[in-house]
């Protein structure tokens, strides 16, 4: 069962400086459209190739897309290699963009 994560919870997080990498897993024009800044980019299309070198089981990782559909996939996916900090963002960058942060463009 991956943990889902709320974009507020995410903000706050991310404003005590809690220590977690946060992944977006959209492709490259979605990525240079708007991003959550601070976050790595690993496209879904190329995750099980390009994961490992950029993270590791220690790590507290979130992950988000544009609504969280392809994001849980990436979270399940690392679970199922052996990742055990690891959250979906509910409602990806869209949510992001209306209740967290209204500069990050929607599309």
């Amino acid at each position: 069962m991956v943990e889902q994560m709320s974009v507020q919870d995410l903000k706050s997080k991310l404003d005590q400086n809690d220590e977690l990498i946060l992944v977006d897993c959209r492709e490259q024009d979605e990525n240079q459209f708007c991003k959550i800044e601070g976050s790595v980019l690993i496209p879904l299309s190329q995750f099980q190739d390009e994961f490992s070198k950029h993270l590791n089981k220690d790590q507290n990782i979130v992950v988000h897309c544009h609504h969280g559909g392809r994001s849980q996939k990436a979270c399940e996916y690392l679970v199922s290699q052996g990742f055990e900090k690891v959250a979906n963002l509910q409602g990806g960058i869209d949510a992001w963009s209306l209740h967290v942060d209204p500069q990050v463009k929607r599309y």
